[in-house]
């Protein structure tokens, strides 16, 4: 007699770890990266004739930590962190703007030059928010959902994937909010893909790096391949 449907087996769940071990650690690098990068990113840089912004010599490394994220802990473990950073960013903005708003000493020359570099821009700031909550989100969505169907195979397809699609949102939203009116026509044109695929480019020239760091954690992680709920896997939009 042929079994039914219903004795067919479920499913296999993609392995994750528990956020325990080193999930701090990488949390941690996470939100540096990006606080760093933030800073960077007040200053445009001319290579040429590319356009970009000092944030390009760090943020592509926040996608590739956001990747070991959720490669090795799980859509909600990651997202979790995303919203740490998220945090923390707004933190590191407001902070700068209550400075640059106290008075500064009656011997201290560097108020302008303060504020140029690190004055509170409401706009930049939204910018930079918007585009990484929703850049991330994304980005830990495609993979994790990739993960889903390849299990612990074709890791440079999850990793490819969740960059093209991540990346993509992430310039657009910020250099659209950011940029958008006062850089215009060809150039905010070329802005926007330069940044894009320069962010790409360096994400596909680290994926040997990626790919052993994500090995690393997930060998020094004794729970990987118990997932902690199954929220570790997305069900619907991100």
């Amino acid at each position: 007699m042929s079994s039914s449907s219903s004795d067919a087996p479920a499913p296999r769940q993609p392995a994750f770890a528990r956020t325990s071990g080193h999930y701090a650690t990488v949390v941690a690098i996470f939100c540096g990266l990006l606080i760093i990068s933030n800073i960077g990113a007040t200053k445009l840089i001319a290579v040429g004739p590319l356009i970009t912004d000092g944030g390009a010599f760090l943020f592509p490394l926040v996608y590739v930590v956001g990747d070991v994220l959720s490669e090795v802990y799980g859509w909600r473990a990651t997202r979790r962190a995303i919203w740490l950073a998220f945090g923390l960013s707004a933190l590191a903005a407001l902070t700068f703007w209550l400075v640059q708003q106290a008075p500064p000493a009656d011997d201290w020359a560097n108020q302008e030059a303060f504020e140029a570099v690190l004055g509170f821009v409401p706009r930049i700031v939204a910018a930079s928010l918007a585009g990484f909550l929703v850049g991330q989100m994304l980005n830990s969505w495609v993979l994790v959902r990739i993960k889903a169907r390849t299990q612990e195979s074709r890791l440079w397809l999850r990793l490819l994937g969740s960059t093209a699609v991540g990346e993509f949102a992430d310039t657009l939203v910020f250099c659209t909010i950011a940029f958008y009116g006062v850089i215009t026509g060809w150039t905010f044109v070329n802005y926007v893909v330069t940044g894009y695929l320069y962010k790409v480019a360096v994400e596909v020239l680290v994926m040997p790096v990626t790919y052993r760091v994500i090995a690393l954690v997930k060998r020094h992680e004794p729970t990987y391949g118990v997932p902690e709920s199954s929220d570790d896997v997305p069900v619907g939009p991100a």
